[in-house]
């Protein structure tokens, strides 16, 4: 099955075909949830928040340059959190706690190790996980989103740097820093090939 890419469905949406945008919906909800937990203190108001962006686009429907519409969205949803922040005074964190749920899972639905995962590798895969979150959470904040952006959420240089508001080359220098960190801070924890 060929993916019909971005700039078709938001094109079609434009036209009227608002099943277009449901494809969106599906096929950027939930890693923009998780973008958006890694602000926020809970799930429900980061789900409020992937539903507020989704409409704001839907309602307002501005021109989005082709290409730009993963940008666009992340965008929207990460200026939906600095005004979450102002309304409610709450300081503003980037937390990877749910960095587990980003993760390829070796688990069943029951929770138990999954038929080609031995407990070994599941044990060691937690363990990993574990470790990796507990470094992302010493490095600046600024350095984990860049990081959670570019690697998890595969979004461009350019994309990477429209949500954060900052130029190509604050966001090379960031994730050169944030990998550089990254890296100390995994072999503090004996993790010497995560860079291999």
């Amino acid at each position: 099955m060929v993916e019909i890419g971005d700039d078709r469905l938001y094109g079609a949406f434009l036209k009227g075909d608002n099943s277009a945008y449901d494809k969106l919906m599906i096929k950027y909800g939930d890693a923009l949830t998780s973008y958006l937990k890694g602000f926020l203190y809970s799930w429900e108001d980061a789900e409020d928040l992937m539903i507020e962006a989704f409409a704001r686009i839907m309602v307002k429907k501005p021109k989005i340059e082709e290409g730009n519409f993963k940008a666009y969205l992340y965008r929207t949803a990460h200026n939906l959190v600095v005004h979450f922040y102002k309304r409610n005074k709450r300081k503003k964190t980037f937390s990877l706690e749910d960095l587990s749920n980003i993760a390829a899972d070796t688990e069943n639905e029951a929770g138990e190790p999954s038929y080609d995962a031995g407990l070994y590798e599941k044990v060691f895969n937690d363990e990993r996980k574990h470790i990796i979150k507990k470094c992302l959470e010493r490095i600046g904040e600024e350095m984990r989103e860049a990081l959670w952006l570019y690697y998890f959420d595969e979004l461009s240089y350019k994309e990477t740097a429209s949500v954060m508001n900052v130029s190509n080359k604050k966001i090379d220098n960031l994730l050169t820093r944030g990998r550089k960190c990254l890296k100390e801070e995994l072999e503090k924890e004996g993790i010497t090939d995560a860079f291999g």
